[in-house]
């Protein structure tokens, strides 16, 4: 979660204090607001009834379904915090300004992070021993990191939403298709360089018409030995084998 600057933290505590939840539930509300582009968001704080989710003029969703009061105070929210990052677009980026008394910004600058600076707000995080991921669901993109080497992944159409970590670095993702095989998954790039894809180099062209053309002048060749070899014999005279030899090599 990135960390809010001192007037950001201030925002907070004050829509914290009006809405009737503690401050640290309003900012985990409203990085899951961020995540969802100002639009939509995906909780879980036992302020808000465990997990849900929220949408801008549809939907809201709370773990205690049958709390109507505590639903639509989550939905109010919402509305307020989807509001402020209309209002705020450097809330959308990694914010680079100095955090001044004066200052809009209600993040102070990010430091770099280890996925890259590509992604930037993961939507689930993890790790253990020398292996963490992040994933990213609206950029459709997985990084994991084993001892250093980060590769990321492209998740196509999968939605992960299920981790198994094991002993050591071994990890599996599953989604709404089932098991994600890794190895099946198109690798956008690893320690920030994108993968060499190496294509055969295409076979030398010979021209048709080249190697039609040697092999009817060996055929030639070997009839006028055999023309020969018979004229030899006596079964061709002089004259028919000079006629068939002319004809022959008029082919040519």
């Amino acid at each position: 979660m990135r960390q809010l600057s001192s007037s950001g933290q201030q925002a907070v505590n004050d829509i914290a204090q009006r809405h009737g939840f503690s401050s640290q539930a309003v900012e985990t509300m409203l990085q899951a607001v961020i995540n969802g582009n100002g639009s939509m968001a995906q909780f879980n704080h036992p302020d808000f009834g465990g997990g849900g989710q929220w949408m801008s003029g549809g939907m809201t969703m709370i773990g205690d379904m049958f709390n109507g009061h505590l639903k639509g105070r989550v939905d109010s929210l919402c509305s307020e915090l989807a509001q402020l990052v209309r209002q705020q677009p450097d809330l959308m980026r990694s914010g680079s300004g100095s955090d001044t008394g004066n200052s809009n910004n209600l993040f102070a600058p990010a430091p770099p992070d280890w996925w890259g600076a590509d992604l930037r707000w993961p939507n689930s995080t993890g790790g253990q021993n020398n292996m963490r991921y992040a994933y990213f669901a609206q950029a459709r993109r997985l990084a994991i990191d084993i001892a250093g080497k980060v590769t990321v992944y492209d998740t196509l159409d999968h939605q992960i939403g299920g981790v198994s970590q094991q002993n050591g670095n071994s990890v599996s993702f599953s989604s709404q298709n089932g098991y994600v095989d890794l190895s099946q998954l198109p690798v956008v790039s690893v320690n920030g360089v994108a993968p060499v894809i190496n294509t055969p180099a295409p076979a030398p062209f010979v021209p048709a018409s080249t190697s039609t053309s040697t092999n009817n002048g060996d055929d030639i060749f070997a009839s006028i030995e055999k023309l020969s070899a018979l004229q030899a014999r006596g079964i061709l005279t002089q004259q028919e084998f000079a006629a068939k030899k002319a004809e022959l090599l008029s082919r040519l």
